[in-house]
């Protein structure tokens, strides 16, 4: 590939995103690079608020389906 070709290149992503969203993707490429490398070390960021949100909602749901077993059931 010629210079002539990452020129265009960049001319025609600036067009199509604009600068504010390329000049975000940086840090966010950055931040989902750490935190790959933190899971491939076995290291977790826990929030402990994110994990009982997931527990209610589980369980919910799991009630959902026990009560649409039981009248699935109760009917003849």
């Amino acid at each position: 590939m010629s210079i002539w070709h990452l020129v265009i290149l960049v001319v025609v992503a600036v067009v199509v995103f604009g600068t504010g969203k390329l000049s975000s993707i940086g840090p966010d490429l950055g931040s989902a690079i750490r935190g790959f490398k933190k899971n491939l070390n076995g290291e977790e960021d826990r929030d402990p608020k994110a994990e009982n949100k997931l527990t209610s909602e589980a369980s919910s749901s799991e009630s959902r389906v026990r009560q649409d077993a039981r009248e699935r059931v109760s009917k003849p």
